[in-house]
């Protein structure tokens, strides 16, 4: 059975995301700093922001043939404001998927799929907004992308996807789509066949500008 790991998928577009995965067959294990998932999932408890936690969290994963690097974090600030914020962002959004990429791409087969949840604020062509660093940390999360696309093992595929607006406690209430809109993109990508795409950004399973 092809196994995924999903981080953040305790809630929101990740909880969404591990469902979908789970409910078209896969083993899915949740990655959270709780230790918290929907049910029919596996949990494991891990804090993108520790190393220690990430690797015992690593050990207890073992092998896994999708990883979806979704958790994220966005402040209401300007760039500028705190310098802790911005260090937590590029922990969670860039250091931690680097990690996890590094130590679980080299044990995928051809079936391999990696899902990086960015974010159109992340995209140059689209303007670099949002809060605090968070387009800093998804612009360096996709330019992340498209290198490990090129590095990784034969055959794994590596992608950026962007949810779009979506009503969870950072997108707030007011956004236009629901949880399982935004997921649906991310699980495509991460059940693609062998001749899928690699090293793309997409919104709505079609292709958008970095």
């Amino acid at each position: 059975m092809t196994r995924a790991l999903v981080t953040g998928g305790n809630r929101g577009i990740g909880q969404a995301i591990a469902e979908g995965l789970r409910d078209r067959g896969l083993d899915v294990i949740v990655a959270s700093r709780d230790g918290t998932g929907p049910d029919g999932c596996a949990t494991v408890t891990m804090d993108l922001q520790d190393d220690t936690s990430m690797d015992a969290a690593l050990a207890q994963v073992g092998h896994v043939d999708v990883l979806v690097n979704n958790a994220g974090v966005l402040w209401d600030e300007g760039l500028w404001d705190d310098l802790a914020h911005f260090d937590v962002t590029m922990a969670v959004m860039v250091r931690a998927p680097f990690r996890l990429m590094r130590a679980l791409l080299p044990g995928m087969g051809q079936a391999g799929r990696v899902v990086n949840v960015s974010s159109g604020w992340g995209s140059f062509a689209e303007g670099l907004g949002g809060g605090g660093a968070y387009a800093v940390g998804k612009a360096a999360l996709n330019a992340l992308t498209v290198r490990a696309a090129s590095q990784g093992p034969r055959g794994v595929k590596v992608n950026a996807m962007c949810p779009g607006w979506v009503r969870t406690r950072m997108g707030g209430p007011g956004a236009t789509r629901t949880p399982e809109d935004g997921a649906d993109t991310a699980i495509w990508l991460a059940t693609l066949p062998d001749n899928g795409p690699t090293g793309g950004f997409f919104r709505d399973r079609r292709p958008i500008e970095w």
